[in-house]
């Protein structure tokens, strides 16, 4: 079954269970807050595949993550802080841009990925995201935990290191978590961070 939803194309890959928090002040992200808000519908999340995140529409990837929009406030600089969380990904079947350059889209969510347990090898990948969270303001540092989740541990991890985006997006669509787990490793012996 299918649902039209906005999306925020951004420069960052969300997974489920994670949290983005954003500064908006583009008046179409501001009228989009405002309607979701009032809805209580979700916003999608995607990857920029190729623009930028200010101007005209960019184009995307076509898997991204369905948010909520968790907390909102008035900055001190007078932008709107949004916090979104993510809830499940989707597949973009078709979209439309509009005249404002807000992209609506036809989505298809799709199946949950299956929690597995962490793995002892990958164990070390629990101590380094505590460290990271420890260090992090809220929703971060806040944020119910689960250490022993292997798919928590390492979409956290995916989500907060300075991997490369494509990178991010590859390990996002897997949909294995051992194998996310494996290649996540990978990459992070070969930029020394294991």
């Amino acid at each position: 079954m299918s649902q039209i939803i906005p999306l925020f194309p951004l420069k960052t890959v969300l997974f489920p269970r994670g949290f983005l928090p954003l500064r908006v002040f583009e008046p179409r992200y501001l009228d989009m807050i405002s309607c979701c808000m009032k809805s209580g519908e979700g916003i999608g999340v995607v990857l920029i595949r190729d623009g930028q995140e200010v101007g005209p529409a960019a184009s995307t990837y076509d898997i991204g993550t369905l948010t909520q929009i968790s907390y909102w406030h008035k900055r001190p600089d007078g932008l709107l802080g949004v916090t979104l969380s993510g809830s499940q990904r989707f597949r973009i079947l078709s979209h439309e841009v509009q005249t404002n350059q807000l992209v609506q889209a036809e989505v298809e969510l799709l199946p949950p990925i299956s929690s597995c347990s962490l793995h002892t090898q990958y164990q070390p990948m629990a101590v380094m995201l505590e460290k990271i969270i420890t260090q992090l303001d809220p929703p971060f540092s806040t944020m119910d935990t689960c250490y022993d989740d292997g798919d928590w541990v390492s979409a956290r991890l995916i989500e907060l290191l300075p991997l490369p985006l494509e990178s991010k997006q590859h390990l996002f669509l897997l949909d294995d978590v051992s194998l996310r787990l494996q290649e996540l490793e990978k990459m992070l012996s070969e930029k020394g961070l294991w």
